[in-house]
């Protein structure tokens, strides 16, 4: 990971993040604390777009992002490979059973950094849209390996082409921090409690999508 790269397009790439994006964070009960991150965390978020994690940069502009990374993206051209190994992203093969990617990010988390995991790891397609896919559930093995709080997130994916169809703006939205270790019941075995805290932080983040739609229909009553 290149730090002063990184810082670069940082720089040179707010103003156009503003522009494509338009975005509009909100705070689960106007919390504005909850975009302050401190210290490790993981954050994870519903999947909607190859530009949600651009979006999550912005978002969270003060810390450095961690980002897993499917192999395909490596694939499509020489440069963008170059890119993702410099903004410090970390590949996931789908197609093998290397999990190196799990070491990787739980020793960026144990360093205090801030990993990003999609737990859908694909994007929807056209038909999928407007439910969540299921949640594949090693990031919940990272957070309790280094015993780092998940940040829930919900983006709706209004940007680009799509946000001038329906005339919106890119909206996320961030929950209250999740204490996983908080979660873990000694009376159930692992696999167990993954899967169960698996479930409570999809909820959480389904949630924050019903949060959403309740904030939406508030705005349209005071216009």
């Amino acid at each position: 990971m290149n730090r002063l790269f990184l810082l670069f397009v940082k720089i040179t790439g707010w103003p156009i993040a503003l522009f494509y994006y338009r975005k509009k964070v909100i705070c689960l009960n106007n919390d504005k604390s909850l975009r302050k991150i401190k210290g490790a965390a993981l954050i994870v978020s519903n999947h909607t777009s190859v530009y949600d994690f651009p979006l999550m940069m912005f978002t969270f502009l003060n810390r450095t992002i961690r980002t897993l990374v499917a192999e395909v993206m490596y694939k499509k051209t020489p440069l963008l490979s170059k890119l993702l190994f410099k903004i410090g992203a970390i590949k996931v093969d789908r197609n093998s059973y290397d999990f190196a990617f799990l070491g990787k990010m739980i020793d960026c988390l144990n360093k205090g950094q801030v990993g990003l995991v999609y737990p859908e790891a694909r994007v929807p397609k056209e038909e999928e849209r407007g439910h969540f896919l299921e949640f594949k559930p090693s990031y919940v093995y990272m957070a309790l390996e280094a015993n780092v709080p998940i940040i829930p997130v919900y983006t709706n994916g209004m940007y680009g082409r799509l946000k001038r169809k329906y005339h919106d703006r890119a909206k996320v939205v961030i929950g209250k921090p999740i204490d996983v270790a908080s979660l873990y019941k000694d009376n159930l075995d692992e696999k167990e409690n993954i899967n169960n805290i698996n479930i409570y932080v999809k909820q959480n983040i389904e949630d924050l999508k019903h949060y959403l739609e309740e904030y939406e229909k508030e705005n349209k009553k005071r216009k």
